[in-house]
């Protein structure tokens, strides 16, 4: 019974919340714990939202999901937790999300107010995304990308750090890239298979999936290199060599479009980003090689 609630709220799904730490991290403030705290509450808060949006999601899915060989396993799908329970977690699970908020910004009200607004937004959009907007090809997945910036605004509000246009348009440009791959999965078990996972899917197809992926992750990596040579970025880091990480960039995304066209795995990015050494390989060498041009 333990393991049927933690299914319930999908904590493999929670690594999505690490974009709160992009601010510190890009504001050169990761190792300091007065912004370390609070962009952690914050991705506590984050986590504990999107449990209650996949408690949600599973109860408005759970017939469809019984006929699907994968999700008739779910917890409500296979019965083992009711509807009535799920929903009392939900709304448990968006009350302590507030709460965490609230009591970890705790930097003057203007702040926890905008902090408490950004969550109350995120949760507000991603009921509208399972009701209905889930329901609308391409406004599906800029729903998804757009979920992603407000988890990179959060971490900016709490930890006091201003964002740039270049770090709001990478991010949502990846989650873009990132919620196009997870709905080509869709498309392809539905033009192979016959079963229709969502209902938008018959305004798809792979050749539009294919190349949707390829138009976004062109200019995903057009944007990253153009931030890494950017006069201002190159000015406020101090070394001129930025653009090299580019390399691991270009690798990750590359490896992505293969896992996605080649291997028909993209289902479940979070489970990709767990498994995948090469994806591994590429963010740590990423991570590592900006930390050294950002903190030496």
């Amino acid at each position: 019974m333990k393991n049927t609630y933690i299914q319930l709220l999908r904590p493999e799904q929670w690594t999505k919340n690490l974009f709160v730490f992009l601010p510190a991290f890009f504001g050169k403030r990761i190792l300091d714990t007065a912004y370390l705290f609070p962009s952690l509450t914050a991705f506590i808060a984050f986590s504990l939202a999107s449990s209650g949006i996949y408690c949600l999601n599973d109860i408005l899915d759970a017939n469809s999901d019984r006929k699907h060989k994968e999700k008739c396993k779910r917890p409500i799908a296979s019965g083992g937790i009711s509807k009535q329970n799920a929903l009392g977690i939900m709304l448990l699970c968006w009350i302590f999300a507030i709460g965490s908020i609230y009591w970890g910004c705790n930097e003057g009200n203007s702040r926890r107010q905008n902090a408490i607004a950004i969550i109350s937004l995120y949760i507000i959009l991603n009921i509208a995304y399972c009701i209905k907007l889930k329901k609308h090809s391409i406004i599906d997945v800029f729903t998804i990308a757009t979920g992603f910036v407000l988890r990179l605004i959060i971490g900016g509000i709490v930890s006091k750090i201003e964002l740039s246009h270049w770090i709001i348009l990478m991010t949502f440009l990846l989650a873009l890239f990132i919620a196009f791959a997870k709905r080509r999965d869709d498309v392809y078990t539905y033009e192979t298979s016959g079963t229709k996972l969502r209902d938008n899917v018959i305004h798809y197809n792979l050749a539009f999936m294919n190349q949707a992926l390829c138009f976004v992750a062109s200019i995903t990596m057009v944007c990253y290199i153009m931030y890494t040579v950017s006069e201002d970025v190159v000015n406020r880091i101090g070394k001129p060599y930025l653009y090299t990480t580019s390399i691991y960039v270009l690798a990750g995304m590359m490896r992505y479009l293969q896992i996605t066209i080649v291997e028909k795995k993209s289902g479940n990015p979070s489970k990709i980003l767990i498994t995948d050494r090469f994806i591994h390989a590429c963010i740590l060498a990423w991570i590592l090689t900006f930390a050294y041009f950002l903190y030496t």
